[in-house]
């Protein structure tokens, strides 16, 4: 009877210590690094491939810093991720590792709540390997846009999750020949978690 108590009084305590702690508010100096798991799908028009697989998983990995209440930076990006790709009599597999720098904007900034969302825009860059022999894909710089909300759990833990499209092209030679473009594109949509300092 007395654990039980006990127990119930841990519950309670930990319950009341969620709630006053579940409404944060990022703020100007603030710190975070984000980490989980990502889908990307491609563009279903490749350019010069006939095809790029669609679907890829991975892990990404990001921080940031807000250097005001409702604007700040990120970093982030995501493992080597690999799709399998055709062109005619050529195919294959070839990994596509991203990396985005971008400027968010939290229109909930400066205001408790422990719903957060948050929008940016900026660069992408992808850097192509793992080709089959003879086959060079170059390296990417284009635009990249997303989307994104953090759910607090405690004051310094929140859940993520966002959505961002980059543009990827790529120029794809074949024994030193330039035989075209090929056009990556991908959405991708993960979840994970945010830690804030």
């Amino acid at each position: 009877m007395r654990t039980t108590r006990l127990i119930t009084a841990a519950a309670i305590a930990a319950s009341c210590a969620f709630a006053s702690q579940a409404a944060l508010a990022y703020s100007a100096g603030d710190t975070f690094v984000r980490g989980g798991f990502a889908k990307s799908d491609t563009r279903s028009d490749n350019g010069v491939l006939d095809g790029v697989s669609s679907g890829e998983t991975g892990f990404t990995l990001g921080a940031g810093y807000l250097f005001h209440d409702k604007v700040g930076v990120e970093l982030n990006g995501s493992e080597k991720i690999e799709h399998e790709f055709s062109a005619g009599a050529l195919g294959g597999t070839i990994d596509r590792m991203p990396v985005n720098l971008l400027v968010n904007y939290y229109p909930m900034g400066g205001l408790d709540s422990r719903v957060q969302p948050y929008v940016g825009a900026g660069l992408n860059y992808t850097r192509f390997s793992g080709e089959p022999e003879g086959v060079d894909a170059r390296r990417s710089y284009g635009a990249v846009g997303q989307v994104g909300v953090d759910l607090a759990i405690t004051d310094n833990l929140m859940l993520n999750g966002f959505a961002n499209y980059a543009d990827v092209d790529s120029r794809i030679s074949v024994g030193g020949e330039r035989i075209g473009t090929a056009k990556i594109d991908p959405m991708t949509i993960g979840g994970g978690v945010t830690l804030r300092f």
